[in-house]
Order: structure tokens, then C-alpha cells, then sequence
């Protein structure tokens, strides 16, 4: 089952993968939406790891924070670096609409973990937690792919549309977007999305 792989995966690497993904530069784009977001706005982090940078970054900038991951490991090491932040264990792939209100939605390394026929789907869900001008900060895959690959040792599973077909789907789901370009930090390659929600 691909929940089960990515959740063990997650699980059995949560220090690992703490350790190395510094390499990634995910904070350049944390900043880029720090200057959209309103003052003690709420942040959602769908699929949030460890809590570190990004929510970090958030939280000392007098954000709110609630984040969610399926690894139950992360998660405790989240509660342990943000402590001002709010975590639950939950699947992304599960969110309901209308679950929250907020003013900003985050998700790093995360949809190209649910099956790509339900991204379209999901993207809408994460819209609906959104006002007018609410923002969405979110990495997809950089080309067209689902299957197993390994991450730091573990099997993981992923399914990826291309840049053009993610674009397209984040427009669709009521966004104008900002910035959308590829990030090869850390020798590894994905698409940035920044969007406001119309």
C-alpha cells in the first residue's frame, strides 16, 4: 500500500532526513511569502516533517502555525523544535473541505505523495480553507513519474505530473499565480509554486 510505504519510510528516516534536507533552500521562499501575509496570520503546513526551517522561520516571525504530517516520528520532533506550533499525525490525502480557516497554506515535498489522479482534487479541498487573496506556497514534481524510487535507504512511492499539467492544475484550482520556477538546491529538483487565491 503507498500510504503505508511513505508513512514507514517517513517514520524509519525522521532524524535523517532532519539532518539533511538543511541542503535544501526552502527559506528563500518562506521569505518571498512572508511579504504577502498579514499581520499573526494562521499558516497551515501539509505535510510539515520535523518543523524546521520553514515553520520555524513562520513562527518566529509572529505566525501561527498548525501542521500536519502522516509520519507519526516527525511529528514528535516537530512538537520538540516548534514549540510554539500546533501538530497533528494526519493524511494530507484525507482533508475534508471547509476543515480551516487560514490564511496561508504551505506544503513541501508532499503532493507528489498522493496519487496524481487526486491532486486536482486535493488542490480544490486546500482551497476551500483559503479567503480571497489567501496564499499557497507548494513544491511539486518537476516532471511526469509514479512509482517507488529510495529516499535515505527507505522505499518510498511518488506520482508526479509534469510542470505544465501542475501549473495548469493550480490555476484551475482558483489561483493567480505569482512564481512558479524549479529549485535545484541540494542537487535535487522541484517546482516551486507560489499563487493567490483569486
Amino acid at each position: 500500500m503507498q500510504k503505508g510505504r511513505v508513512r514507514e519510510g517517513y517514520n524509519k528516516m525522521a532524524r535523517r532526513y532532519l539532518a539533511e534536507r538543511g541542503r535544501l533552500k526552502t527559506d528563500k521562499y518562506i521569505h518571498k511569502l512572508l511579504k504577502y501575509l498579514p499581520k499573526n496570520a494562521t499558516i497551515l503546513d501539509l505535510g510539515c516533517g520535523a518543523g524546521v526551517p520553514i515553520d520555524d522561520i513562520l513562527l518566529k516571525a509572529g505566525h501561527h502555525v498548525v501542521g500536519i504530517d502522516i509520519s507519526s516520528e516527525q511529528i514528535k520532533l516537530a512538537r520538540t523544535n516548534c514549540l510554539a506550533g500546533e501538530y497533528l499525525v494526519r493524511d494530507v490525502s484525507e482533508l475534508k473541505p471547509r476543515e480551516y480557516l487560514v490564511q496561508a497554506v504551505i506544503s513541501f515535498y508532499t503532493i507528489f505523495h498522493i496519487p496524481r489522479t487526486q491532486q486536482a482534487d486535493l488542490l480544490q479541498v486546500i482551497a476551500s480553507y483559503l479567503p480571497s487573496g489567501g496564499m499557497l506556497l507548494i513544491t511539486m514534481g518537476d516532471r511526469e513519474f509514479e512509482g517507488e524510487h529510495i529516499l535515505m535507504g527507505e522505499p518510498m512511492w511518488v506520482s508526479q505530473w509534469g510542470t505544465a499539467k501542475n501549473h495548469k492544475l493550480v490555476e484551475e484550482a482558483g489561483y493567480r499565480i505569482i512564481l512558479d520556477e524549479i529549485d535545484e538546491s541540494g542537487g535535487e529538483r522541484h517546482q516551486v509554486i507560489l499563487g493567490k487565491k483569486k
